[in-house]
């Protein structure tokens, strides 16, 4: 049986002036999973949740969701989404429970129906203190969980959210990711965009990268970060030469795959870590380089976006 609940077929986005903001995309997305789209802003992931949630029109290819295409059948593929968008679209005129019940009447519940989910919501998104009180006096936290809570309060198949820890503080961002988890742990289907390396690697199931439009890699977290090769990045900031310096490094260190200069410091790509810092360290002074910083990580999703781009997804 097809668990497939979104599929896209070279999904393309031409904005007036010739702007190819989505590149004939092909993705797959499997019922109750997260799925991340990861990569720098502008990478085409806002674009790519707007064709899929009916907001932006393709240029061309086919996008379905649920088995409806979404272009062709506008209405019915909004009964089966719930979209959590960047901007705060919570009706200010409204208090907080207000907001979740006339969400549910607009969706076809009845009166009953409508006040017993956004009660059950509000519990669930810790938010029954502040059903009474005026959406403007929320926190950004807040308005997030409500926004979240009315998405998914007609029960869509798939729920969008695009950039949703975007300008959140530490603790909401980790109280967004627990309820994330709750609904994926209840059955939800889930795709966000992110370019936060730490949500796509702790939330998602397989995530997507992105960038300039075109997908670079589709895989697991982990598979991703295994794909490069490698045990550790080291980093290395030094006196002098650096080119001179990562010449020397790449031909006298065993182990070593790879070596660049990006933004003032030396990277350098190690299958192996043990005794590799000394050992820079000797050699730098070796070829008249004083060593100020040193540092090893293991393989992360910006070592996978490094590798495929040449440069860092904060770009």
């Amino acid at each position: 049986m097809d668990d497939v609940v979104i599929r896209t077929e070279q999904l393309t986005k031409v904005y007036p002036g010739d702007i190819l903001a989505v590149d004939h995309l092909d993705l797959e997305v499997h019922a109750g999973e997260i799925f991340g789209l990861l990569g720098p802003n502008g990478a085409g992931k806002t674009t790519t949740a707007g064709m899929l949630t009916t907001r932006v029109i393709p240029t061309d290819g086919r996008a379905l969701v649920g088995g409806v295409d979404v272009v062709a059948h506008p209405t019915a593929a909004k009964q089966l989404i719930g979209v959590v968008p960047q901007t705060n679209t919570l009706d200010r005129s409204l208090d907080v429970y207000e907001n979740l019940y006339f969400h549910g009447r607009f969706f076809g519940m009845n009166a009953k129906t409508a006040k017993a989910e956004a009660h059950r919501l509000l519990a669930q998104f810790r938010l029954t203190d502040r059903a009474r009180v005026p959406v403007l006096a929320l926190s950004g936290g807040m308005a997030q969980r409500l926004m979240t809570a009315r998405a998914i309060m007609h029960r869509p198949s798939v729920l969008f959210l695009d950039e949703p820890t975007a300008g959140l503080d530490p603790q909401s961002r980790i109280a967004l990711w627990e309820i994330l988890g709750e609904l994926h742990a209840d059955g939800q289907t889930i795709l966000l965009t992110t370019h936060y390396m730490e949500e796509a690697d702790q939330l998602c199931n397989r995530l997507a990268i992105i960038d300039h439009g075109r997908l670079l890699a589709i895989d697991t977290p982990e598979a991703l970060k295994g794909s490069v090769g490698v045990d550790a990045m080291i980093t290395v900031q030094a006196s002098g030469d650096l080119e001179h310096l990562a010449t020397v490094l790449r031909e006298q260190i065993e182990g070593v795959s790879r070596v660049e200069v990006v933004d003032g410091v030396i990277r350098l790509w190690c299958a192996r870590t043990a005794g590799m810092l000394p050992r820079i360290i000797d050699v730098a002074e070796a070829a008249g380089s004083e060593v100020h910083d040193l540092s090893a990580t293991a393989p992360t999703l910006e070592t996978v976006f490094i590798d495929l781009t040449g440069k860092e997804l904060r770009e």
